[in-house]
């Protein structure tokens, strides 16, 4: 049951990104359906849901359409969520039993979860009135590029370039969520700085290709407190959001970020040698990291 349970919770967590009424029909319908899935689960190890998922289906539609009178785009965003969800569902009881064996083969299973029971410092916390709705686990590298300082070179002349994968535990496996990268901001915000520098951090979706970008608001070292305990790793950040785009069919999952965390780093710092002298100048290196990252977005 744990296995199914924590697809319930992501199935959640995207669901957050949603429009309020696609969240609410697809988490009652969800919450509706769990219990026969663990039924079919627990009574055999087998699941039939083929039938009783399309009776379901088609009575839940039925009634949401008798009740509200859906019309044109909002409609068929709804459906759409509400097939996502019982699809969701039903490969999540067949791959908790598949993972259940699997898992007494290989007495392993991917997690991708951040550090438990850790508070953020205030100067890493968004401000009150914001509230997490995303997390992914990031696995990349950090760029640097050797350039001129004084009268030698340093890789730290520039900010380094991100380029990494959120994931997420799904069915066991590391499923991406986002992808992070350096980006020129095409749609900003109130909060831009005017002029733009030639890229900001970018996130951008799997799922809808929307996409935010964002600057860092407040930094704190590696390794000076719990929720940054990996000393000599790059640090952990408060970022805030500068610019947000749709995904090209209109997809917003997270296009209502308003802050975003970036804690429990774990290496991507540049290196100590290798760019010293003006010979140096002009090298690139690619230093593999891993972070968690939290989204935060306005409270309704």
């Amino acid at each position: 049951m744990r296995c199914l349970h924590s697809r319930m919770a992501y199935l959640l967590q995207f669901l957050r990104a949603g429009s309020p009424r696609l969240r609410i029909s697809a988490i009652e319908v969800a919450r509706n359906f769990l219990p026969h899935v663990e039924s079919r689960i627990t009574g055999g190890g087998r699941i039939s849901h083929g039938n009783t998922f399309q009776k379901n289906e088609e009575k839940a539609l039925n009634n949401n359409r008798s009740k509200n009178s859906w019309r044109g785009r909002a409609a068929r965003q709804i459906i759409r969520g509400l097939m996502a969800a019982f699809a969701i569902l039903a490969v999540s009881g067949i791959a908790c039993a598949q993972a259940g064996r699997d898992g007494q083969a290989n007495g392993s299973e991917i997690n991708f979860t951040e550090i438990a029971n850790v508070t953020p410092s205030v100067g890493l916390t968004p401000p009150v009135g914001n509230s997490r709705f995303l997390f992914g686990r990031g696995v990349g590298t950090q760029g640097y590029v050797c350039l001129p300082k004084g009268t030698g070179a340093s890789w730290t002349v520039n900010g380094a370039r991100p380029e990494a994968t959120l994931f997420t535990n799904l069915f066991g496996q590391a499923d991406q969520i986002i992808t992070h990268f350096l980006s020129p901001n095409t749609h900003p915000n109130r909060f831009a700085p005017n002029p733009l520098p030639f890229g900001n951090v970018t996130w951008q979706s799997s799922q809808d290709s929307s996409k935010v970008w964002a600057q860092v608001q407040n930094a704190v070292p590696a390794g000076s407190e719990p929720s940054c305990p990996n000393a000599g790793s790059i640090a952990c950040l408060l970022l805030q959001v500068i610019g947000e785009e749709e995904g090209p069919t209109g997809g917003r999952q997270l296009t209502k970020t308003t802050f975003i965390q970036r804690l429990n780093t774990f290496g991507g710092s540049a290196p100590e040698t290798g760019c010293s002298v003006s010979g140096d100048v002009g090298k690139q290196t690619l230093v593999p990291y891993s972070a968690d990252y939290i989204f935060f977005r306005e409270d309704r």
